[in-house]
């Protein structure tokens, strides 16, 4: 069995172009709350994720065709096998926040920053440093504050998905790093077989007749609706899970774990300025704890 392995200490200014794009990640997925609810219901889950991927597939394998066709067996396995964690991810992170309140998502999904570092530790048989424990603690402590100021609603299944969905991140965060024979293989070869192992899952589910068809779908779509796709698709899935498995590799997943943790404060922006939700003193108080828990994480090893 394959050990975790430790990425190379970076320079202060390095890590701060490591983590930067992870961070504006964090910001794009926090818009997606808002951006899916505008154009999902219960019915149409799979054939909105089925358009969100087939949008970017194409254009992936005409632009990574030489270096999809340079990928060992084990690469396209390694890959496809993230694919698939990447598939369920999808189906009970849009499931959930059809099925339960945007803070309890919020919250919920946040867990992600203490179940890798725990996950990580277990992995190495090592305990996590302190500091970045307690770092971890006061970000989830914000993203609680943050979301309880609009009102926590009791558990619902959908709360129970969004549960399973922060577990199921953990997992490819985590997998990314230990899967061998992907380390070696560039990051748009390992994005597109990963998105396109997700695709076929989608795909085969809309088949199977789960929801509407995604061809009906998209004819009853508007401008706003394409628009919220192209955004959710070409920002959301392609640019950040390509920007993940790039930086992972270069840093640790822990670390990539506790800056897209920040992600329920930026769902509560794009909420307040576009959504024109409003929070009280708790939620600008979480805000801040989730800043200052993130940038004491950071420094952790």
């Amino acid at each position: 069995m394959s050990t975790l392995a430790a990425p190379a200490t970076l320079a202060p200014r390095r890590v701060w172009l490591t983590d930067l794009p992870v961070l504006l990640v964090a910001v794009v997925w926090g818009a997606s709350y808002l951006a899916a609810k505008g154009i999902t219901t219960t019915h149409t889950v799979v054939a909105v994720l089925v358009l969100r991927f087939g949008v970017v597939l194409p254009a992936l394998v005409v632009a990574g065709w030489r270096s999809l066709r340079g990928l060992t067996a084990a690469q396209w396995r390694g890959a496809g096998t993230l694919g698939l964690i990447l598939a369920g991810i999808f189906l009970l992170e849009t499931y959930g926040v059809v099925h339960t309140s945007a803070t309890n998502a919020g919250l919920i999904i946040s867990l992600t920053m203490v179940f890798t570092p725990l996950a990580e530790a277990a992995a190495r048989r090592k305990r996590p440093p302190r500091v970045f424990l307690a770092a971890a603690g006061l970000s989830v402590l914000g993203v609680v504050l943050l979301t309880q100021s609009g009102g926590f609603t009791r558990p619902s299944p959908g709360d129970l998905l969004i549960l399973l969905a922060a577990l199921a991140r953990t997992a490819h965060v985590l997998a990314m790093a230990r899967v061998k024979a992907v380390r070696d293989a560039d990051s748009l070869s390992l994005t597109t077989v990963q998105l396109g192992a997700a695709m076929l899952v989608f795909a085969l589910l809309a088949a199977a007749g789960t929801g509407e068809a995604p061809w009906s779908v998209a004819a009853d779509f508007g401008a706003r609706e394409w628009a919220g796709l192209l955004f959710l698709a070409v920002f959301c899935t392609l640019f950040a899970f390509f920007v993940q498995m790039w930086a992972v590799r270069r840093t640790s997943p822990s670390r990539v774990s506790l800056l897209l943790g920040t992600e329920p404060l930026w769902a509560a922006f794009v909420g307040i300025v576009i959504g024109g939700e409003r929070i009280g003193a708790l939620g600008v108080l979480g805000g801040v704890l989730v800043l200052v828990g993130t940038g004491l994480g950071r420094r952790a090893r």
